[in-house]
């Protein structure tokens, strides 16, 4: 396996801890490694702390680093989100341990949409819609389940006409490999 250099940090960091989802403090001057950059954030190995850490976009900064971009733009559309522009947006969610997204890991279960319309005038969001998703994780004990929904879910709610979301994490049917979209295999080497 290829090391990529190591990166000081310049400034004391937030991170969160892979795979527990604990919160942290990565200090300032300790060496990490990049392990990947996709969906708008980071994951560092930090072997003088111990483990992989998770660290978001607005603290690119601290690795000496530019924000990611988005894997898409968010679509121009005005009117209600469509299932397409879910999908997209869902396809920019990583597993900060795995180089493909959540989608074609075939971590997401189903994805409804449902139409919202104010009542009794203006609303501050405006008529929109609701969107429900239910998704599982590789491992039932991953600590990341939390922060990878929310994740999910911050990217719904950034869409044109997503009024709200709801991401639930379910069980069943189990996740497996067999589960992963032929790009996810072709990714993963598999």
């Amino acid at each position: 396996m290829t090391r990529t250099p190591a990166i000081l940090l310049r400034r004391d960091c937030p991170a969160v801890r892979v795979p527990s989802g604990e919160g942290a403090v990565l200090p300032e001057g300790i060496a990490v490694y990049l392990v990947q950059s996709l969906g708008g954030s980071f994951t560092v190995q930090a072997p003088t702390v111990g483990g992989l850490f998770r660290i978001a976009a607005e603290d690119a900064d601290a690795l000496g680093l530019d924000a990611p971009a988005s894997v898409e733009p968010a679509p121009a559309a005005k009117g209600p989100a469509s299932e397409d522009d879910v999908w997209r947006a869902l396809k920019q969610c990583y597993d900060p341990e795995i180089p493909v997204n959540i989608v074609d890991l075939g971590l997401v279960y189903d994805l409804t949409l449902s139409s919202i319309s104010p009542r009794g005038g203006s609303s501050a969001q405006g008529p929109g819609a609701h969107v429900t998703v239910k998704m599982t994780l590789t491992a039932p004990g991953c600590g990341m389940g939390p922060a990878i929904a929310a994740d999910a879910r911050g990217r719904i709610l950034a869409l044109p006409g997503v009024a709200s979301a709801d991401v639930q994490l379910v069980w069943d049917p189990p996740w497996s490999a067999d589960m992963t979209t032929p790009e996810g295999r072709r990714i993963l080497g598999v």
